[in-house]
């Protein structure tokens, strides 16, 4: 059904590896939530949502094919061009677009997201849910290496592995993680590290229209969140693996809790890292 070309391999994310281009499509490994993944994109096509790329099948080795999606993705760190005002403005308008597409779409049942594989670990059962049920479907994952820019505008999103449930609130969150970015100076690229945080956040939510009301609780429920995140990722590096600096992936969700729970995370950290240091030693 589909043609062999030359694989040209894409850059390596943190879900999928093995994802490449040929000619105008791409193949990506086949995932748990790839049928999730699929029934979404494909409800984004039929509600005339451009800034995304569709699903075409599946190829005679078994990998998901998308069309291609031309333009520029920022590098890691992001470029100084990717983190201007008017970048951001653009990525609030963007996902304002995606979550009024997803509005009112309601993914099958039987089918898994990221994070709903019944057949992968459990979560761990500190893992609280975020206040309030699920509005929609959202990207979740928006990274600067998730956009494609064309003319300096940010025109689509790739890369939906981890496109779930979830609130308008909590996807704008994760979003302003990254774009703001709401990240510790030290953590952040180069051309953000002395950006005006509050003012960029607020260029942010304009952009997206986000109510007064919904701000608020936005800023309320964002420990909540950093918290849950660095739970997920901790839970995930102990039982899958794959992450040698625990130190450091955790510094990039970390957030501004109180003093008792930052001394509570370091102990933590520290006690994970040298069981991981024995373990090398005596792998």
């Amino acid at each position: 059904m589909f043609g062999d070309g030359v694989e040209v391999a894409l850059p390596k994310g943190d879900v999928t590896e093995g994802v490449v281009r040929v000619g105008d499509t791409v193949r990506r490994p086949r995932q748990p939530q790839s049928a999730f993944v699929a029934a979404y994109l494909d409800h984004l096509e039929r509600v005339g949502f451009t800034g995304a790329p569709r699903f075409l099948g599946v190829d005679d080795r078994g990998r998901d094919v998308l069309d291609f999606v031309p333009g520029d993705v920022p590098g890691a760190p992001p470029e100084a061009w990717a983190c201007t005002d008017e970048v951001v403005a653009g990525i609030g308008r963007l996902v304002r677009d995606l979550h009024d597409a997803s509005a009112g779409w309601e993914p099958p049942p039987e089918l898994a997201w990221f994070g709903r594989d019944r057949t992968g670990p459990e979560m761990p059962p500190e893992l609280a849910d975020l206040p309030g049920p699920p509005e929609l479907v959202a990207h979740c994952d928006v990274t600067p290496q998730n956009v494609v820019f064309r003319d300096g505008r940010p025109v689509a999103l790739v890369d939906f592995d981890l496109a779930r449930p979830t609130r308008r609130v909590a996807d704008m969150l994760t979003t302003a993680m990254w774009w703001v970015p709401l990240l510790d100076p030290v953590d952040r690229a180069p051309a953000q590290r002395d950006v005006d945080v509050p003012a960029r956040f607020g260029v942010l939510l304009d952009a997206y229209g986000l109510p007064g009301a919904e701000r608020e609780e936005l800023l309320d429920i964002a420990d909540g969140m950093w918290r849950r995140s660095w739970l997920l990722m901790r839970h995930n590096a102990r039982t899958l693996g794959g992450i040698d600096d625990v130190i450091e992936f955790i510094a990039h969700i970390r957030s501004p809790w109180t003093s008792v729970e930052q001394k509570s995370i370091r102990e933590e950290e520290s006690e994970f890292a040298a069981r991981r240091a024995r373990e090398r030693t005596h792998g």
